[in-house]
């Protein structure tokens, strides 16, 4: 048991960026690179989470294809944090430590904003889906208030407005038709003008009546003279009785007349108000649609995250712990960095002083190293320039070998061409020049002569010597 937990110890020191030779020799400095890798491990696995809650709201993938994914985020993460801390090595000056911790708790900052976003949107997701389904609801109302404002679209209500009237004047007969109303006035008219004159026809033939009865009027019974002037102005009351029933009859026929075209027009215009209405509301309802399935499956973290602020605005409470969470999740990504800029605040520790001293010894290693390879390196090349010369000495000595040897046949060839020239006795064909020895037969000789001086001056000049090369 304690193997695999000293393995495991080792792994996170080195992952915390311990060198194992230096730990050998310094094991009090173990527990701090454990701790300082258990805290990266654990940035590392916010960093998984995070991902993993981002591409799965982002892009709605499947659960173990976004943990993959959150897998790699957390091994960059907790690279770049590596990276953070090896690079802040040990050092007491406050200003180097600022300029070095400043753009590293920059970067963690960034990286702790990132990974807490997801999480915060992940612990708040039942509100958050909640104001959702609101802000959906508010976007479809929104875009059908868009649409009825549209010019595709302006002129329904006057539409359906105009089937609503043209099935009333159907319904009706035509009779509800406004544009019949002086024909309708008419005929009221005419209807009011018959009622009165039926009216006083009834009254004149009452008075008549009683007249003749003796129950009114002069009170004789009897077909007297106030009887007949009676009967007469309702027998003529009766005439206009029938006068003002044919005008009403005329009038009656007019009017259902227009209320007959009214209707055949109402239902003639109707059918294509109501094929027209049906497009323009397909349309409408087609876009509408269209919108809505949009909508509905518009839950993006863009949206999750407007949904968030919305909340925040609404509810403070809400607004301070997703401040404080956000707040949480940053300080644990920015841990480590903050632990090293701590540290190196510090005096030095053994491993500080033992790392120091191997990065000393490891430089004056390698120079040493490097001396040593030089002087090889410039012994070696000493020796090709050695064997080089050697090489050039041999093949000066062969060649002036050469040269010597050609000088030499070349001398004993103008010495015998010399000794052949010279001629025995003179002949008659050829008489002694007076002044001249015996053995001197002419222009052959001196040629040969001169040859033999030229040989034996080529063998003193100073030019037989070869230049030493260098």
């Amino acid at each position: 048991m304690a193997a695999p937990l000293r393995s495991i110890g080792n792994g996170l020191a080195a992952l915390g960026g311990a060198r194992p030779d230096v730990l050998a020799a310094a094991p009090g400095a173990r527990p701090r690179f454990v701790a300082l890798g258990g805290v990266l491990l654990s940035t590392g696995g916010l960093a998984v989470l995070s991902a993993a809650f981002a591409v799965a709201m982002a892009l709605g993938v499947w659960w173990p294809l976004a943990l993959l994914v959150g897998l790699g985020w957390g091994a960059v993460v907790v690279n770049l944090d590596r990276m953070l801390l090896v690079g802040m090595a040990h050092d007491a000056s406050l200003k180097r430590n600022l300029l070095l911790a400043v753009p590293r708790v920059g970067l963690a900052l960034v990286l702790g904003v990132v990974i807490a976003t997801p999480l915060t949107l992940q612990v708040f997701h039942r509100e958050i889906d909640t104001e959702i389904v609101t802000m959906q609801a508010e976007a479809a109302d929104a875009y059908r208030a868009g649409l009825e404002g549209d010019a595709r679209f302006a002129h329904l209500p006057e539409l359906e407005q105009r089937i609503a009237d043209g099935e009333a004047i159907v319904a009706s007969g035509g009779r509800s038709d406004p544009e019949l109303a002086d024909v309708q006035g008419e005929l009221a008219a005419k209807q009011a003008a018959y009622d009165a004159a039926v009216g006083t026809e009834r009254e004149l033939e009452a008075r008549a009546q009683c007249e003749l009865d003796g129950t009114c009027g002069t009170g004789d019974a009897g077909t007297g003279l106030a009887f007949q002037q009676a009967r007469a102005a309702a027998d003529a009351q009766a005439s206009a009785v029938d006068s003002a029933r044919a005008e009403l009859d005329a009038a009656t026929a007019a009017a259902a007349a227009a209320e007959a075209r009214s209707a055949e027009l109402a239902a003639a215009s109707l059918a294509t108000d109501k094929a027209e209405l049906t497009r323009l509301t397909a349309d409408q309802d087609r876009l509408q649609d269209a919108f809505d399935a949009t909508n509905e499956g518009a839950g993006g973290l863009l949206m999750r995250l407007e949904a968030l602020d919305r909340l925040g605005d609404r509810n403070a409470t809400l607004a301070a712990a997703q401040a404080m969470l956000s707040l949480l999740f940053m300080c644990i990504e920015i841990l480590p960095v903050l632990m090293k800029l701590l540290l190196n605040f510090g005096p030095p520790s053994a491993y500080d002083r033992l790392a120091a001293l191997r990065d000393a010894g490891d430089v004056d290693i390698e120079e040493l190293q490097q001396q040593s390879r030089r002087t090889v390196a410039m012994a070696n090349e000493e020796l090709l320039v050695l064997a080089e010369r050697e090489r050039i000495d041999r093949r000066k000595e062969a060649i002036l070998a050469r040269r010597r040897a050609a000088l030499a046949e070349a001398e004993a060839t103008a010495l015998a061409a010399a000794r052949a020239a010279e001629a025995p006795v003179p002949t008659a064909a050829a008489p002694v020049r007076p002044g001249r020895p015996l053995w001197d037969t002419g222009p052959v000789f001196d040629r040969a002569r001169n040859a033999v001086r030229t040989v034996r001056s080529v063998r003193r000049r100073p030019s037989d010597r070869m230049p030493t090369a260098v």
